[in-house]
């Protein structure tokens, strides 16, 4: 498996954090939604490996869990350098190997 460092951008109630890990370290940090989500819809994947299929399942999981929420939960890609001026834009931060 390769060590690529991914950045993930996570909304939560008006708040954006961007995450930093590789697609296995994310996986963990983002365990619980993936496994709460599967258990609503088995299709959703528990071990994607693959950036994009990460997202792909965490979005789903987020609608799965929080259906017709008004301000539901999301996941999009996020760049280095996202992550280096997130204090710029109000942004949070976060290492999925340090949770």
């Amino acid at each position: 498996m390769t060590n690529k460092i991914y950045y993930l951008n996570k909304y939560h109630r008006g708040r954006n954090t961007i995450i930093k890990g590789t697609v296995e370290q994310l996986r963990n940090y983002f365990g619980y939604t993936l496994e709460c989500g599967h258990s609503w819809n088995n299709k959703i994947n528990l071990q994607p490996t693959t950036y994009r299929g990460l997202i792909s399942a965490i979005n789903k999981s987020y609608h799965e869990t929080q259906g017709s929420c008004y301000d539901q939960d999301y996941v999009s890609e996020a760049t280095e350098n996202d992550y280096i001026n997130a204090d710029n834009f109000g942004y949070r931060t976060s290492e999925a190997g340090n949770y």
